[in-house]
């Protein structure tokens, strides 16, 4: 990681606001705090692993990196065996919190059944808008970001991306690859796992990784 720009990371991270229906996941009450330590001990392996791809998605879910403070992940990944990303016998470290909503998200399933599959080392994930946007008073249900909330949460991704230099940004949905190329960044478009997608997220992600393999 170049750290200046992760060092940007977590300052433009610090600084996105929470709202009424989008709850900032790493404050400093004990689950945002394990949700952060959480985030900077996947950060760290992702480090090791040196991943070739960054998947940009949309934004947290309740049931997975709301729990977990980690994308695409839910208590089942972080409670894996062996670990998932370095293959640990006693698992990757994380933090198990108590009492989550959800042990299981259905989009994380997918995505790491995708990876366990692949040739090349797991790709590197993050939101395009890293607060758990839901509907108001109601924290266990999911929204989609406003256009503003991607905008403010945009050059957070951006700075993961310049930190990590990976060669390949793929747009895991719409909105993902609309911000990112209004940034003047090209994303390599795929489709989210969720509402039916998951066969078709899995083989082009497989086709990406393959591409990747045999590339110098």
């Amino acid at each position: 990681m170049r750290r200046a720009d992760i060092d940007l990371f977590w300052e433009l991270l610090h600084a996105l606001p929470g709202t009424d229906d989008a709850t900032f996941l790493y404050g400093r009450d004990a689950d945002g705090r394990l949700r952060e330590r959480n985030l900077r001990r996947y950060l760290e392996l992702m480090d090791s692993a040196r991943p070739r791809m960054l998947l940009i998605g949309e934004a947290p879910g309740y049931r997975g990196h709301a729990v977990s403070g980690i994308p695409f992940m839910s208590v089942a990944q972080l409670r894996a065996r062996p670990g998932l990303i370095t293959g640990d016998p006693d698992g990757d470290g994380f933090e198990i919190p108590t009492d989550p909503p959800a042990l299981s998200e259905a989009s994380s399933t997918v995505v790491w059944r995708t990876v366990a599959a692949l040739r090349g080392p797991p790709p590197l994930f993050w939101p395009v808008y890293p607060n758990h946007p839901h509907e108001p008073g109601r924290p266990r249900t999911n929204r989609a970001p406003r256009a503003a909330e991607v905008a403010e949460g945009t050059p957070i991704a951006l700075a993961l991306t310049a930190a990590f230099r990976a060669g390949t940004i793929v747009a895991v949905g719409r909105k993902a690859e609309g911000a990112l190329a209004r940034n003047g960044v090209t994303a390599i478009p795929i489709r989210h796992p969720a509402q039916g997608g998951a066969r078709i997220f899995a083989t082009r992600l497989a086709q990406l990784d393959e591409e990747q393999a045999s590339s110098p």
